[in-house]
This record gives structure tokens, sequence and C-alpha cells, in this order.
């Protein structure tokens, strides 16, 4: 029972009346606040851990939206943001460089996906965060196309299910109705092609639909000659849309669709890059190793989750078009913190690590664990399925009865996410359901002990969900 007397929890309920007079939080509805969904407030970051001020343990099985890799206060790139900050903590990008701009854009180009037969990512544009480097992929996209007098191409195409990010541009090509419907009026027209999501099939049955969805993007083409001039996807893994994932025989079809259409390929890897799912970055795992995007946005694991920042790798046929003595054909989108140094030393430090310690290697062996552990979910009455891709656990919940979000995932929606991620936190995790999924996406730095945290945690908030039917 809570002691209302303990001087930490006093301290601690005092920040949220603090907090909740000030702050307005992100993908909430605040009138949950402070009783639906209370809040927590952290002290500090440990490894995969957060420490609460009022001195509770809670283990962090969703990387902090995804962002943290290595574990918080990861030490060596905390060390390397302040070495960055007594040489130089910020200058413009335009027309001024550095070296830790120009050390991390060699630095991706020379590990990004690449393709037999195919003239290599060559370029890097620096914007803050995922949703801004989705913004500039669109906008490169177009206005290549618009350099190169084809007028008509200003169509894109996104999978159903689809999430890319809150600003405009990037909420025209996802599929969250929760997330895009109030802004409808506000926004371009996308088209929208079947999503090859595998639920409830495997192997030959989960690559069979990934064709079904190809062939039927091949008709969205065909009925559209001439008017796209971008598709846009999250390969092997559509994350807010409810961790949903499919074969990677996908990929290789909308590699070959797109170049067959004269259509840019753009990959967004913000959530599924730097050993998500396996591989460093998802697009490696197309049959006939790998297929390489025209654009590729890289965000949230760039820096280890310690600071905002994002990159967009172009294909040099894509810079060549901006190159014209025509300022108006030039590239002119800006961030004022682009390229920032800070983030950039946290970023190289991370590729550091991820290397110095073979992560890939170690997240094998951390993958078959959370495997075995989430396989003993299957038979659980409230389960429909378990599934995996790399690092990331999705636990799938039969559909709750009256969903106010129309059966799209959502973020703790609704009465039974809201309470799923109650009893998980009371457990020892954040865990933030998304719809009908609970899943885990923990930092690469978790062993025996978290993993047993994360099943415990996992099995209180189905128990929880069973007694919500």
């Amino acid at each position: 029972m809570k002691d209302v007397h303990d001087p930490m929890i006093a301290a601690a309920d005092d920040w949220r009346a603090r907090d909740l007079a000030v702050l307005w939080h992100p993908c909430t509805q605040m009138r949950e606040h402070p009783q639906a969904l209370p809040l927590f407030p952290v002290a500090r970051g440990e490894g995969a851990w957060l420490m609460g001020m009022d001195g509770r343990r809670v283990l962090d099985g969703v990387s902090s939206w995804w962002t943290n890799l290595h574990g918080h206060a990861e030490p060596r790139i905390a060390d390397a943001i302040a070495r960055q900050a007594h040489t130089l903590e910020q200058v413009i990008l335009a027309g001024f460089s550095h070296a830790p701009a120009v050390e991390l854009a060699e630095r991706l180009l020379a590990v990004a996906p690449r393709e037999a037969g195919r003239a290599p990512l060559a370029k890097v544009f620096y914007a803050d965060n995922g949703s801004a480097g989705v913004e500039v992929a669109l906008k490169m996209a177009f206005h290549w196309f618009h350099n190169r007098g084809e007028h008509r191409r200003t169509r894109f195409i996104a999978l159903t299910g689809s999430y890319h990010g809150e600003t405009l541009g990037a909420l025209a090509v996802g599929d969250i109705p929760l997330y895009r419907r109030v802004y409808a009026p506000l926004l371009l027209e996308a088209l929208f092609a079947p999503s090859p999501d595998a639920f409830g099939a495997r192997d030959a049955a989960a690559e069979a639909r990934a064709h079904a969805a190809a062939d039927a993007l091949a008709a969205l083409l065909e009925a559209h000659p001439g008017e796209v001039c971008a598709l846009i996807l999250e390969p092997l893994l559509q994350c807010a849309g409810g961790m949903r994932m499919h074969h990677p025989a996908y990929l290789r079809r909308v590699r070959d669709l797109c170049d067959a259409h004269g259509v840019l390929l753009i990959a967004d890897e913000i959530a599924t890059g730097f050993g998500r799912t396996g591989t460093l970055f998802a697009c490696e795992q197309a049959p006939g190793g790998g297929i390489q995007p025209d654009l590729l946005c890289l965000s949230k694991g760039l820096t280890g989750g310690f600071l905002p920042l994002c990159a967009v790798l172009a294909t040099q046929a894509i810079y060549d078009g901006f190159l014209d003595d025509s300022r108006e054909r030039a590239f002119l989108h800006s961030h004022s913190y682009s390229g920032n140094p800070l983030a950039c030393a946290a970023a190289l430090a991370s590729l550091d690590i991820l290397q110095q310690d073979d992560v890939l290697a170690r997240n094998l062996g951390t993958a078959a664990k959370m495997a075995e552990r989430a396989a003993r979910f299957t038979a659980h009455p409230a389960v429909a399925e378990v599934r995996q891709t790399g690092m990331v656990v999705a636990i799938e919940l039969h559909p709750e009865r009256g969903n106010a979000e129309d059966g799209h995932a959502v973020e703790i929606a609704g009465r039974r996410g809201l309470r799923m991620y109650r009893a998980a936190l009371e457990a020892g995790a954040l865990l933030r359901p998304l719809g009908d999924v609970l899943y885990w996406m923990p930092p690469y730095c978790v062993g025996d002990r978290e993993l047993d945290v994360l099943e415990a945690a996992t099995a209180a908030a189905l128990e929880e969900a069973a007694r919500c039917a």
C-alpha cells in the first residue's frame, strides 16, 4: 500500500502536480491524467531501467518510443557528447561545415543498404526528427520530378495501416484514422496499397500474401500511369500500425515495380533501422541480397536515443537533379539544427558501439531468448497471435468489443489498453499497447533478468485484459 508519509513518494506527487500545471504531453488525452493514466516522474536512467522519483525501478520495454539502443546513460555516448560540447555545440550548416556532420555522413553511406548493379546512396541531408525526415524525402521526390519537367507526378503511394509521422506531409501518407481524420482537409491525397501484413500466416502462406499485396500494388501503379512520384513504406515491420510484420519477398517486388514504373522508393527505416529487425537495416533482408531504396530515412536509434536527429540518404542521381543556376531548382528545405554537432557526435559513438560490441551478433541470442519467453503466451485465451521480427515481439490479443478507435492500432487506446498499461507498470515494466497489441522492443542491453521482468509484466497485463473481456 502507498505510504503517504514516504518523503520520496511525497516528492514524486509534488512533481506530478507541477508537471500537470504546465505541461501538455504528447500522444495523450490529458483528461486521463492524473487518474486513468498516472504520470511516472523519472529521476534517472540506467541501462534498460528507468528510476522513478518515488524509488521505483521500471524496465523500459519500449526503448522510450523505440529510440534507445544501448541503454540509458550509456557512458560512451554521454562522453562523446560532453567532449563535443566543449568544442562546438551548434553552427549553421548552410555555407558552413564541421567534422561530426561530415564523418557521420561518410559512416552512414558506408553502411547503408547496397544492391548489386545499382549506384549506391551517395548524399546525406540532415533533419531534426523522423517526421521532418519524411517531409524531406517526400519533397525531394516531388521536386526531383518537377525539375525534370514531369509535372504530372504529384501522387504518393503508401500502405494501408502505415504510419510515418505527425507533420502534415507525413500524416498524408499515414493510414491511422485517429491521427489523421481531423486534419484530412489539410492533407494531400495519397494512394494506399494493401499492406502485405502476414497476420495469421507463416512461411509459404506469408510469402503468398506478400506476392498478392505486390500484385495489388502493380494494379494500382498501372491505374495511375505517370502520376506517382514515390512509394513510401516501412520495410518488414509497420510499427505504429500495430507491429504488423510482412515477408521480405514483398520488398523485392516493390523495388522491381518502382523501377518498372519510374517511381522513387522511400524506405522509412526510422524505427526499423540500426538492428531492430535483426540486420542493420531491414532492407537488407529482401531476397537476392537485399534492396536499396532511392531515399532512406533514418532517425530514432540513429543517436542511440540520446538526441533528436534524422538523416535522409539519397542517390547521386537525385542530388544531381537539383544542381542548376536557378535557386528555385535547388532544395531549399532547412532546419535550424540541421547536422547539430552534439547529435552527430552521439550518432558516431552509437555506430562505434554497434561495431565494437558486435551488437547484431549478440542480438541474435537475445532475440532467441525473447522468442522462448513470448511463446509461453501463445496458449493464453486472450492471445490471437505471437509474432517476432528480430528484437521486436508482438503479442496480439483478440479484438476488444466496441473498440473506440475503429480497430486501428493507437497507443494505450480504450479501457483495456489503459488497464494493461497500468498492470505492466505495476509489475515493473513500461509497455504501451498499440490497440490490441502488446509488444516488446527493449534496449539491446537487456539480459535474462530484464527479460524475466518483461515476461512477468506481460503476464500481468494479459490477466488484466482477461478481466476486461
